[in-house]
């Protein structure tokens, strides 16, 4: 398979995102912090302002829901950035590689707000390496539903019997494998280097 198209998600592959960062400093334990998670601010919720519901709205209706967790709601995006770690920066460095080998192509997939992705824009640079990316807040969908794959396909002129697709989520990965995208479920960056040196991709030991 000749490979000339990587697609990256973001967070959990090149930044480090993590809501704990902000609840380990309001909660005393893991298990309440995974409590509130599984119970109010659930993943479910947080998606769907990844696929473009407005943030005031959502967290609005979810304090309407649970007004004893009012200020622990608040929290979530209103001290959002905190939740931004650093870059991961070993994937950073595979990318840096994979953009010096001629003909290969770069974009990004990735779950997002469209009301806080300009902040890691600023941020990071390595955002703007891309040829180009997909959003999911800007577009009105969202991984795993294979529109959002297609959306990128079509934009981008992309064979996917020719691209790769790396996620942290295994859930994307089936998703994308489901339209013919070779997919990489992202562990460590040693393990990426390791399996896109498997797909012939010439990168340093």
């Amino acid at each position: 398979m000749k490979i000339n198209t990587v697609i990256f998600d973001l967070g959990g592959v090149l930044i480090d995102w993590n809501p704990r960062y902000v609840y380990r400093t309001i909660f005393k334990t893991e298990e309440e912090i995974d409590w509130f998670f599984e119970n109010v601010a659930t993943h479910d919720w947080n998606e769907n302002q990844d696929a473009g519901y407005p943030i005031a709205k959502a967290t609005e209706e979810l304090v309407a829901q649970h007004p004893e967790w009012e200020k622990e709601i608040k929290a979530y995006y209103g001290r959002w950035e905190e939740m931004l770690g650093g870059p991961i920066h070993g994937t950073v460095e595979i990318f840096k590689e994979i953009k010096k080998i001629q003909g290969l192509r770069t974009y990004a997939l990735t779950n997002w707000s469209a009301e806080t992705f300009h902040i890691a824009l600023a941020r990071y640079d390595f955002l703007h390496w891309f040829d180009g990316r997909l959003v999911s807040g800007e577009e009105g969908t969202r991984k795993p539903f294979p529109e959002f794959y297609q959306k990128l396909l079509d934009k981008f002129s992309i064979d996917p019997s020719q691209a790769v697709f790396i996620d942290d989520n295994l859930r994307n990965i089936k998703a994308a494998e489901e339209l013919g995208i070779k997919g990489i479920h992202f562990h460590d960056p040693g393990q990426l280097k390791e399996e896109l040196m498997d797909l012939g991709m010439i990168l340093k030991k």
